[in-house]
């Protein structure tokens, strides 16, 4: 031995596995949150790249800014997108746009405009409404609301038996729904069709609006313009300003709606008034029929005989 090499004292070595404790494992995290949130970056990018050079959008900035192209993203990321079609109508509120979701159905995109709908007259729906309180008069906040509104409101219809479209998702200003029809042959309005048993299509409308009435909604602005006839079948469109029957102005919405049934159907040639309507609509629903104790009348058709003879 040289005297070169030998063993130090142990309390000059630091304990065993020290060396990890200078890892600093929230640092490890953000770094790995900040690749993944890199790679999104880059997918968002290209993905808002090819909407934008997409030709239906290229004249569609005030609708595709990039917060709804972030909502757009995010649900393509999530399945319920695949691929967008053209637009299938236009308006000051919403564009609603054909496109594919999952398992090649075909559904309707709507997205809401942030700085054009006319907020004023959403606050009329939603101040009142105990689901979306404390909204104020933020117009981003009131459009989003708006918009998870509609989507509930088709939720709570579906449930109560009602003909409306699907939905599907909704995220911020956008909402997926189902397709009703096709883009190039979409579904008629009542008003733009011959109505050829206007005594049937009176009874289904009546009966969907008291199913809405027993849920505890009012569509709020129904008419043969909200209408639309597809395969046959009556289905109800635009919920988006559908308020509970607990909001301050319900009934008058609810009178509003039984005229304009009333109207359209008057013209059809039936002999309909708005209060009859009313009326059938708020009905409360009949008791069913009580069905026979075994135990206390074990056959009751011998007893519904008895006195015959």
């Amino acid at each position: 031995m040289t005297g070169e090499f030998g063993f130090v004292e142990p309390d000059e070595a630091d304990a065993p596995g020290d060396e990890w404790e200078d890892l600093d494992v929230d640092e490890i995290a953000r770094t790995e949150a900040d690749r993944i949130a890199r790679r999104q970056d880059d997918e968002f990018d290209e993905f808002r790249k090819r909407i934008k050079d997409t030709e239906q959008f290229k004249v569609e900035a005030s609708v595709f800014d990039d917060a709804t192209l972030a909502a757009l993203y995010k649900l393509t990321r999530d399945g319920h997108i695949v691929a967008f079609g053209g637009p299938i109508s236009t308006g000051k509120e919403a564009n609603v746009y054909e496109a594919l979701g999952a398992d090649d159905r075909e559904v309707a995109a709507k997205v809401y405009r942030i700085n054009t709908s006319n907020f004023r007259h959403m606050r009329d729906y939603l101040e009142g409404d105990p689901r979306f309180e404390g909204i104020g008069s933020d117009k981003k906040k009131v459009v989003l609301a708006w918009v998870r509104k509609e989507f509930a409101n088709l939720s709570r219809a579906r449930k109560a038996g009602v003909r409306v479209p699907e939905p599907i998702a909704v995220q911020r200003n956008v909402l997926v729904m189902e397709l009703v029809g096709h883009a190039d042959d979409r579904a008629r309005r009542l008003a733009e069709v011959d109505v050829e048993n206007p005594e049937t299509a009176y009874e289904v409308v009546r009966e969907y609006m008291r199913r809405l009435y027993s849920a505890g909604l009012i569509h709020g602005d129904l008419s043969e313009y909200n209408l639309i006839i597809h395969e046959g079948e009556l289905v109800v469109i635009d919920l988006g300003q559908a308020v509970t029957v607990h909001h301050p102005s319900a009934e008058e919405f609810l009178r509003r709606d039984c005229r304009n049934v009333a109207s359209f159907f008057s013209r059809q040639g039936l002999d309909v008034e708005g209060e009859a309507v009313r009326e059938y609509v708020t009905a409360p629903d009949p008791e069913p029929a009580a069905e026979p104790d075994p135990d206390t009348d074990p056959n009751p058709a011998d007893r519904a005989g008895d006195g015959d003879g």
